[in-house]
């Protein structure tokens, strides 16, 4: 393994607004620091299916997350559990769901919220929040750059090989506001620069990095249906890898062979999409 990769994801950005408002990662998409592809995501596009998908590199019909109800272990390779046997060091600060799929479940607020084991066949460190208390009004999210710090210090305290991170608020906020409204442009712009912060140093450690979401939104701020504005969004990569036409809508299910192959891990037979970098 000679290659460090990051995985950003942030919860629920639709297409549009990636291309309209996040203007420091098109600006390296302008330079040629960035690439940026469409990416498509599968059925239903709500958000715990979504997780598994991105990180077992199945369908919801086969690794069995069918809605945001039906939160549990998920029983095939992934990732963590490859970069692991590799030989690599995993991190990730995420919603706790994504612990609950690719580490242990049901998830325990005092022994889950934060952990370094680095004997562990998935994640290594984890640092988790459960957004206990989230409705309409109260979005009980952790601040971005929060987030984005603490995996800045996971990467130069354990030298993660493979670091994921995950946030809520854009969703949220879709959820909350809708997506044609100065509170979104707002956010989204906020997001950005938290991002932008960040990027340069995640770059300057040696880390590849890609940028996405898990599923976009409608204007109303629904998403778990077959429309484009719900499916759709996009996925940034910084990197050395070579990647397919700027035209091509990218299948999600390729995001897990893809980070695998980057990093030098092997591909694991229940995963049959092929990778989109080389």
């Amino acid at each position: 393994m000679t290659t460090k990769l990051l995985l950003i994801v942030l919860d629920g950005v639709p297409y549009a607004n990636w291309r309209r408002y996040f203007g420091c990662l098109e600006g390296w998409v302008q330079s040629g620091e960035a690439r940026v592809w469409k990416m498509r995501a599968g059925l239903p596009s709500m958000s715990g299916p979504c997780y598994a998908s991105i990180h077992s590199g199945n369908p919801p019909q086969v690794h069995g997350v069918l809605s945001n109800g039906i939160i549990k272990r998920v029983e095939l390779p992934d990732v963590f559990s490859e970069v692991r046997k590799a030989g690599g060091v995993t991190g990730a600060v995420a919603h706790s769901w994504w612990s609950e799929f690719f580490n242990r479940s049901p998830f325990d607020m005092v022994r889950d919220i934060e952990y370094d084991e680095p004997e562990s066949t998935s994640i290594n460190h984890g640092r988790f929040h459960t957004m206990t208390g989230y409705d309409h009004n109260n979005q009980a999210t952790p601040c971005d750059a929060d987030l984005f710090a603490t995996l800045t210090s996971l990467c130069q305290r354990f030298d993660l090989r493979y670091g994921m991170l995950h946030t809520c608020t854009l969703d949220s906020m879709g959820h909350r506001f809708g997506h044609e409204c100065g509170e979104m442009d707002h956010a989204c712009a906020l997001m950005d620069a938290m991002l932008a912060g960040f990027l340069p140093r995640w770059r300057a450690m040696g880390y590849e990095v890609i940028v996405t979401a898990d599923h976009g939104q409608s204007l109303r701020g629904h998403h778990g249906g077959t429309g484009e504005d719900q499916r759709d969004f996009a996925l940034y990569y910084f990197g050395d890898g070579a990647g397919p036409k700027g035209d091509a809508v990218l299948d999600q299910l390729a995001l897990a062979p893809t980070i695998l192959k980057r990093l030098g891990c092997a591909i694991p037979d229940s995963i049959k999409a092929a990778p989109f970098l080389t």
